[in-house]
């Protein structure tokens, strides 16, 4: 007698006893659930012991249900035009649905269908249906569908990488600015694609910091195929499996180009501010300029006219007769070259040069500097608190800008012509916290009105009539650009104080 194979006995097994039994030793050994059901109306003539497990009803409760009540609605009449296929075609079919569980929400099923036929007519007597729980499966592809969408609408670069650090995807942003849109890229290795600094800095802080946190960002430099470099503030992040093994890498690059581009912008715009600020501060000071140009001019005139009308027709010199007024006129022309080259460097247009100054010497420059302008105004100027006092580190062309604009300022504010007594604008130097110098200038004029308090440091704004607004808001850029804080307050005895910090030298 021929031993039947599996397929032929599904199909010749016409007593319920044999394929009960036959079914429950299947369902015993399977945690997926093992249906039957009639083929008109699809309605449970069995169900295994797992259909408790995957949708809490009991065997009892399930039998007699039709499986097109349990259908999602969206999903029966997908299953109702796909029937045909089921029970006519080839017997088999596979499909993934959603099913109605007894308290009421839907789960994932995949389930694989088979008819039983009768071996004499080949008429349908009932469907085998084997299903399983597909809702992770269903999540995970749908997040993976979801994620494929995000990684291609991002403008960030995406790169996923192996263990050994070769590419194995990147997104479409990562294909343009990486020029690989006609290149196999799954076998590139990473060092491709970042600066001989950049990939050391991955391997030495990057790599391991993810492996160690699962996470790491910072900034470097990329490169693209044909060499062109790419600033990008890069996350690099390190996934693993359920057994906590790192099996891959992945990095997200944010183009650093366009900020980088508007930083320099930035910067230029800053550094034309800042030398439109020197010029606009040189113009307050023309006209003691040109007085303190005028006296060292006028004493050179003075000792050449002298001797010219003291040896004018004289048929011999000696060089004794000649020494004093030489020597005066020569020193003097020296201190008007002086002059002038101050005006020069504070007026040039560079970059800052961060240095260790001496605070003391950079303040009596400028003390020095205005003093022709104060003893007009009928002002005294004084310098308080210099001893024992760090060097500070800054650019001496920008501090002296800022000295120079409130020194100016407080001379303007508390100038009274030359009255008696004369008012005075003291600078005062102290220690401020642990690692900076304060500058205070305190002058002896109005003070500052409550309602001007807080707009004294805005671009365009200015208390005096003849104003640009120019010189507060440029000092305040500048000494913050050195790592301090400027701001004003009113004494309370007279007047308005001017304060900034420095950071001390190292």
């Amino acid at each position: 007698m021929r031993t039947r194979t599996p397929d032929e006995g599904f199909s010749a097994l016409t007593d319920d006893a044999e394929r009960n039994q036959l079914l429950a030793e299947m369902a015993e050994k399977s945690t997926d659930m093992i249906s039957r059901h009639t083929p008109e109306d699809w309605r449970f003539i069995y169900a295994s012991p797992a259909v408790t497990h995957l949708l809490g009803y009991t065997v009892e409760e399930i039998v007699g249900l039709s499986a097109y009540d349990l259908y999602h609605p969206d999903d029966v009449e997908d299953f109702r035009l796909r029937a045909p296929t089921v029970n006519y075609d080839r017997g088999l079919y596979t499909h993934t649905y959603r099913f109605r569980c007894k308290d009421g929400h839907y789960t994932w099923l995949e389930s694989t269908s088979r008819t039983i036929r009768d071996p004499d007519t080949n008429e349908i007597r009932e469907i085998l249906v084997v299903s399983r729980d597909a809702t992770h499966r269903i999540k995970a592809d749908n997040a993976n569908r979801r994620l494929a969408r995000v990684l291609e609408s991002t403008q960030d670069l995406v790169l996923f990488l192996n263990l050994d650090h070769t590419l194995s995807h990147i997104n479409e942003a990562a294909r343009t600015a990486l020029e690989l849109e006609q290149v196999d890229y799954s076998v590139l290795p990473l060092a491709w694609f970042v600066s001989e600094r950049g990939l050391e800095y991955l391997l030495k802080e990057g790599f391991p910091s993810a492996i160690q946190s699962g996470y790491w960002r910072g900034e470097l430099w990329m490169r693209s195929r044909q060499g062109k470099r790419i600033p990008v503030v890069l996350e690099l992040l390190a996934h693993r499996s359920l057994h906590g093994d790192v099996e891959y890498f992945s990095i997200v690059a944010h183009d650093l180009t366009e900020k980088k581009a508007a930083e320099e912008q930035l910067k230029q715009y800053q550094a034309d501010l800042d030398h439109a600020g020197r010029l606009v501060t040189m113009g307050e000071l023309a006209s003691s300029l040109a007085h303190e140009l005028n006296q060292p001019l006028a004493a050179m005139v003075n000792y050449l006219r002298g001797v010219e009308r003291r040896f004018a027709g004289s048929d011999s010199l000696s060089w004794q007769e000649l020494e004093l007024p030489i020597t005066r006129s020569i020193s003097t022309a020296l201190r008007a070259g002086e002059i002038v080259h101050r005006m020069m460097d504070f007026t040039r247009k560079q970059e800052p040069q961060m240095e260790d100054l001496a605070l003391e010497e950079v303040i009596d420059h400028i003390v020095e500097f205005c003093d022709s302008m104060a003893e007009r105004h009928g002002v005294v100027l004084e310098v308080s608190g210099t001893g024992e006092l760090p060097s500070v580190r800054a650019d001496r062309i920008q501090l002296e800008q800022v000295l120079l604009n409130l020194v100016v300022n407080a001379i303007e504010a508390s100038g009274n012509g030359e009255e008696e007594p004369l008012n005075i604008v003291s600078i005062q130097l102290e220690p401020h916290g642990q690692k900076q110098v304060r500058v205070s200038v305190n002058d002896q004029g109005p003070g500052i009105d409550r309602q001007d308090l807080d707009r004294l440091f805005t671009r365009f704004y200015s208390t005096k009539k003849a104003g640009l607004g120019m010189g507060l808001a440029i000092s305040r850029s500048l000494v913050e650009n050195l790592g301090g804080e400027l701001w004003a307050e009113n004494r309370p005895e007279k007047g308005a104080r001017f304060s900034f910090t420095l950071n001390m030298s190292e």
